[in-house]
């Protein structure tokens, strides 16, 4: 078999690799930078970058294992880190002239997670702004005609890319989900409350969530892993034992998982040629997989979602709103404006409306492992001036719930499709077998 180039290892082959004295980190990262340096300036999907910087962390993680010192699951691994997240040595921009030259003095908790675990500190992702709908300037790296999606376009266009193995970002809509699907990797959304979100560019509070890229289900689970420790500065965190993602992902299921094929209200949306490939996929499950219609109930999910989002939103960005809104894009000006004007009982009402919602998802977990859903529309539209639409995420942000998108899906122009599979709050580890379950039943 041909050996591997660093690069095109996954950050599970690579952490093995270096942590067996087979591969250092300095080569690894070298690397990375080779296939950043071809690449891009076409793909766009770095905001900040220090070349001596990253190599120093990897010649210092060398040295470590060299003296043998302790060394964590990321050992020597570099992750490309979402410019909303704070970093103490690069700049965090999120992605907005009115914060430009904002340098962090401590970094951010998941930052700092990272560095526990070993990992190299690879770079800052351009996000959309203010990891809202105003594009940045990453392009998609299997078309560059096409959007990458958003919010976490430079996270997904970097490891789809090769540029680095794996990336961090942030969802409070359908910002993993969506351009981990449009570039074909994996983005892992854990459930609401498993990773910090201290030292991230807070959006909204109930929406909030920190999610992972990787080019596998096992390097999610690695990367995810290493970040789900308890920390009293995010307050809706809570003590819990550290689950066994990593572990769990490899296993065989017990029995044949049972997916719950939900098409959404939102159905009509898809694109045709996704709309037949979701159903080619259920039929090939067969009784594995059951058709369901969500209760009434989740029709209005979107518009609580969107209540709850611009009502935040307007709060948050006051003072940014109040001395530059000229300088902010008309759809993020319009979002802030529509939030002004919500009232604090329907705020309250579409907060309510989330744990009914959350107890009409137990009964469908009751009897299948997850939801098989789309992760978004079908394939990246051509078209740089948009991220596209992140409607198909909305209901399970909403919700909380863990959701994993899996490339496994083609559409007719031959662009990736990711399917969007869902589980039950807090069960994660048994959402990731039962994805990599479902990649390896589609490939045989």
């Amino acid at each position: 078999m041909e050996e591997l180039i660093p690069v095109q290892m996954s950050a599970a082959q690579a952490a093995k690799a270096i942590h067996e004295g087979e591969l250092t980190s300095e080569a690894l990262v070298e690397s990375c930078f080779e296939q950043i340096d071809a690449h891009e300036a076409q793909v766009g999907a770095w905001a900040h970058l220090d070349r001596e910087f990253t190599l120093t962390q990897a010649r210092e993680a060398d040295l470590a294992r060299q003296e043998g010192k302790p060394t964590g699951p990321l050992h020597g691994v570099p992750v490309g880190i979402k410019d909303i997240i704070d970093t103490c040595e690069l700049p965090t921009e999120d992605g907005t002239v009115l914060h430009a030259g904002r340098q962090p003095t401590e970094d951010a908790t998941v930052v700092s997670l990272l560095r526990d675990a070993g990992a190299i500190i690879m770079g800052k992702t351009v996000t959309t702004e203010l990891a809202l709908y105003g594009p940045g300037k990453t392009t998609n790296p299997h078309d560059l005609r096409r959007t990458p999606g958003g919010s976490s376009s430079g996270s997904a266009a970097a490891v789809a890319a090769h540029m680095v193995p794996l990336a961090i970002g942030s969802q409070t809509n359908g910002s993993v989900i969506r351009p981990a699907s449009f570039c074909g990797v994996h983005g892992y959304k854990p459930t609401f409350g498993m990773i910090s979100r201290h030292g991230v560019l807070p959006l909204s509070r109930p929406l909030d969530q920190i999610g992972v890229f990787g080019r596998s289900v096992e390097d999610a689970a690695l990367i995810a892993e290493a970040l789900m420790a308890y920390d009293e500065r995010d307050p809706d965190m809570r003590h819990r034992a550290r689950p066994r993602l990593g572990e769990t992902a490899n296993e065989e299921p017990p029995v044949t998982p049972r997916f719950a094929f939900v098409k959404t209200p939102i159905w009509d949306r898809m694109d045709e040629d996704a709309q037949a490939a979701f159903e080619e996929l259920a039929g090939h499950l067969g009784d594995d997989a059951e058709e369901v219609e969500l209760p009434e109930s989740f029709k209005a999910a979107i518009e609580w979602h969107r209540t709850i989002m611009e009502a935040d939103l307007a709060r948050r960005f006051e003072v940014d709103y109040e001395r530059g809104k000229d300088k902010m894009s008309g759809a993020l000006r319009e979002m802030i404006e529509r939030g002004q004007k919500i009232l604090a009982v329907d705020y309250s009402r579409a907060v309510e409306r989330v744990s009914v919602l959350n107890g009409l998802l137990e009964e469908v977990f009751h009897w299948c492992d997850a939801v098989l859903t789309p992760a978004t529309t079908g394939e990246a539209p051509i078209g740089l001036d948009s991220t596209g639409d992140p409607s198909f995420c909305t209901i399970w942000t909403l919700c909380g719930t863990p959701a994993i998108t899996v490339p496994i899906l083609e559409g007719a122009g031959g662009m990736p499709i990711g399917v969007q599979l869902v589980g039950p709050k807090s069960d994660d580890a048994r959402l990731l077998r039962t994805a990599r379950w479902l990649e390896r039943r589609v490939a045989e």
